[in-house]
C-alpha cells in the first residue's frame, strides 16, 4: 500500500533539465546544470537553508545534465547524498565512496528515498523515483529523437521503435505518475512534441512539467493543450527559479 503523501511537495525549475523537488522529509536535486541566475540563485539557497536529506540525482554525463560543482555541495550541507548514472564513474570518480552509481534496471532504497532506473535513447539512465509518497520520473534524455526533418524515414522510424521499447518497462512498471518531467524541446522540429504525447498515452501521468527547453518557454508551454485533453494538469514555466506546489 502506498504511504500518505507529503502535504506540500514542491517542484522548482532550476534551467533545462534541472529542478529541485522538495519535500517534508527529504529533497531531490536532479540534473544540475546551471543555477537560475548563473553563480548563485535558488539551489544555492535551498542547500543553505534545508534541513534533511537532500539526493542529488544525475541521469547521465552531458554538460547540460551534470555539472561537477555538485560535488561541493557536501561542503555546503553535509546531509547531501548522490546518486549517479554510472556512465559518470569514468569522468574520475570511481573510488568516490560518497557517490551510488546506478546502470538501468537497477534498484536503491533507503529510508527516504526510492530510485528505480530505466534505460534511456541517448546517454546514461532515466529516473523512477518514489518520495514522500508520491511516484515521480524524470526522463533524462529519454526521448523520440527522430528530427524528421534531416533523418531518411528509416532513421526517423528507427528512432521511434528505440524510444517505445524504452517505454515498455516504464509502463509495466507504474499503474500511474503523479509527475512526469519529461522534454519538450523545439530543436527537433516541427514534431518536437511527438515524444511526451506518446509518453502520457502510454503512462498515465496525473501532472506533467516539461524540461529540456532552455528558455524556450513559450514552444514548451505550446505542449498544455495536448496533455490536458490526456488528463495532465501541465506545468507552464516563465522563469527560472519558478516554484509550484503539487
Amino acid at each position: 500500500m502506498r504511504e500518505l503523501a507529503d502535504v506540500d511537495m514542491k517542484l522548482t525549475y532550476v534551467f533545462h533539465s534541472g529542478f529541485i523537488i522538495s519535500g517534508e522529509r527529504a529533497s531531490v536535486i536532479i540534473d544540475y546544470f546551471q543555477d537560475s541566475d548563473g553563480r548563485s540563485g535558488v539551489v544555492r539557497d535551498f542547500l543553505d537553508n534545508h534541513r534533511g536529506p537532500v539526493y542529488v540525482l544525475c541521469s547521465h554525463g552531458h554538460a547540460d545534465h551534470f555539472n561537477p560543482t555538485v560535488l561541493g555541495w557536501k561542503q555546503v550541507n553535509p546531509e547531501v547524498r548522490y546518486i549517479f548514472s554510472d556512465d559518470i564513474r569514468r569522468s574520475g570518480l570511481e573510488n568516490d565512496r560518497d557517490i551510488v552509481f546506478m546502470n538501468p534496471g537497477e534498484k536503491y532504497r533507503d529510508h527516504s528515498l526510492s530510485v528505480r532506473t530505466f534505460g534511456s535513447t541517448d546517454l546514461g539512465v532515466s529516473f523512477l523515483i518514489e518520495l514522500g509518497g508520491y511516484t515521480l520520473f524524470h526522463a533524462g534524455d529519454l526521448n523520440n529523437w527522430h528530427w524528421r526533418e534531416e533523418s531518411t524515414p528509416e532513421e526517423s522510424q528507427q528512432a521511434e521503435t528505440d524510444f517505445l521499447n524504452e517505454l515498455m518497462p516504464i509502463e509495466r512498471s507504474v499503474d500511474r505518475l503523479d509527475l512526469a518531467l519529461f522534454p519538450v524541446d523545439e530543436r527537433l522540429g516541427r514534431d518536437y512534441m511527438l515524444g511526451a504525447e506518446q509518453f502520457i498515452r502510454r503512462i498515465p501521468t496525473r501532472v506533467f512539467a516539461p524540461m529540456h527547453f532552455g528558455d524556450s518557454y513559450e514552444k514548451a508551454s505550446a505542449f498544455k493543450m495536448y496533455a490536458e485533453t490526456h488528463g495532465c494538469r501541465f506545468i507552464t514555466w516563465h522563469y527560472r527559479g519558478e516554484s509550484v506546489v503539487f
